[in-house]
This record gives C-alpha cells, sequence and structure tokens, in this order.
C-alpha cells in the first residue's frame, strides 16, 4: 500500500483535526499504532508542524469523514496521476550529500573483500560512478593514501539485503562460467562439485622433485664409493710436500 509523503507531520495533523482511531491514522501514515498514541500524548514528534493531507492533495475530506464514521473503514491515498510508474524510475542511486565523502571508503571495502562484483554492480550499489571505481581499484584515485575501507551498510549507503542479494548474484554469475580465482575467493564462488573435481595442489615443489629424480639416477659407481669405509688412519700419513717420506 503507498504511504503519503511526510508520514509523520501527516499523522500529526490527522491527530490533532480528526477523530480517527489510532489504528486507523498508523495503517494509512504507515507507523505503529503506539508511535500514534506517543504522537497524541506529546511524547512523540514533537515540535513537528502537521502537514495537511487533504490541501496537498492526499487525501479528500469526504475519505476522511466516512472514515470517522467507520472506525474498521482504511484510508485511500487519493490517486496521483502525476506519480503513476514513479517507482519504476530507474537511474544511479541517490546518495545525500552528507554521506558522498563516504562513497570512496564503502567503495574500497567492497573492491577489498568483494572482488567478484562487477564495476556497474558496485555503482549501482552505492550511487557512485565507473570511473570513480575504477581509480580506486588501480590505487589511483587522489585520496587513496587516505581512504579506510567501511561497510556501506554501517555508512547507511544501502541496505544488508541488498549488499547479500548482489554478491549473491555475483557469485552464482562466476560460479556458472566456472571462474577459479584464489583459494578465498574458490571457496564463496566454486559450486561444491566443481571443488571436488579439482585436481590436488602439489605437495613437494618442482625444485625438490627434481633433486629427487637427480639422486636416484645417479650411478652404481657413486653408490659405491659412498658405501666405502675411511680408513682413519690415512689421513695422518699425509706425504711431504717434496713427495718424499720423511727419514728417521
Amino acid at each position: 500500500m503507498a504511504k503519503p509523503i511526510m508520514a509523520k507531520a501527516t499523522a500529526v495533523w490527522l491527530v490533532d483535526n480528526t477523530t480517527l482511531t489510532f489504528k486507523q491514522v498508523a495503517d494509512f501514515c504507515g507507523l505503529h499504532e503506539l508511535e500514534v498514541q506517543g504522537i497524541a500524548d506529546g511524547d512523540v514528534a514533537a515540535g513537528v508542524k502537521g502537514f495537511d493531507p487533504i490541501s496537498n492533495n492526499q487525501l479528500t475530506a469526504e475519505e476522511i469523514a466516512a472514515a470517522e464514521k467507520d472506525p474498521m473503514h482504511k484510508l485511500k491515498l487519493k490517486f496521483n496521476a502525476a506519480a503513476v510508474g514513479e517507482e519504476k524510475r530507474r537511474g544511479p542511486r541517490y546518495t545525500p550529500l552528507s554521506k558522498r565523502q563516504d562513497r570512496p571508503a564503502s567503495i574500497l571495502w567492497l573492491v577489498k573483500f568483494h572482488p567478484e562484483l562487477s564495476d556497474g554492480q558496485i555503482g549501482k550499489l552505492v550511487g557512485t560512478t565507473k570511473p570513480t571505481i575504477q581509480a580506486i581499484r588501480e590505487r589511483t584515485h587522489w585520496n587513496i593514501g587516505n581512504i579506510t575501507p567501511i561497510d556501506p551498510v554501517a555508512l547507511g549507503l544501502c541496505k544488508q539485503s541488498e549488499l547479500d542479494a548482489i554478491v549473491q548474484k555475483a557469485a552464482a554469475k562466476k560460479a556458472s562460467e566456472g571462474v577459479v580465482m584464489s583459494d578465498d575467493e574458490r571457496r564463496k564462488l566454486v559450486s561444491t562439485e566443481q571443488s571436488l573435481g579439482m585436481p590436488a595442489d602439489p605437495k613437494i615443489p618442482t625444485a625438490i622433485s627434481g633433486l629427487e629424480t637427480f639422486t636416484l639416477s645417479g650411478s652404481d659407481e657413486e653408490e659405491d664409493e659412498k658405501e666405502k669405509p675411511v680408513d682413519a688412519d690415512s689421513f695422518f700419513n699425509l706425504p711431504d710436500d717434496d713427495g718424499d717420506d720423511d727419514e728417521d
């Protein structure tokens, strides 16, 4: 069900100017019934100026009168032809001015922890442009030395459900393409069946393996030399420099 604009201010006006029940106002404005009761008691929305839904073309006086007579009657938002298709508008996500300075930090976080996301997916998620994402990927951004990666959900740039959905979509696409990246990415992107079918990593480096082959292929003479016992006395009977033995 569509909700009115400035819902809390509209609720303030309805509480102050009609005899509608708290539930009727809550259902129409998308609030909790206790929140509407708090507005009536002055504990909620203190200082908020009421927003007239009749003069702002959101409700008719006849609709309010009918709801006042029947507590079970649910208020219906007035049809506005200009708003048809408004929810289907496409384009980059709007980011408030106060949060735009946080976008580089969120982009760096996504690039670091979710490399499977494309530039287009990141752009739609946090409302940025591909050149900015590319500059942060390649670490050529003018302020890259001062950017700290921060979760975009923590910054309020997107919802956790939106992040989870786009990550799962990217992972499913990579898995269907059979792309194998690093060990950490492999666990995320490759299915169990594909992972089990991959060849095991070699346990012995190639250089050591070659040394084993060289040792095993040595000649029998080399083996005999290694096994031949060494006479300890030979080390003490060394020849003279001129080749003659010393005389007694």
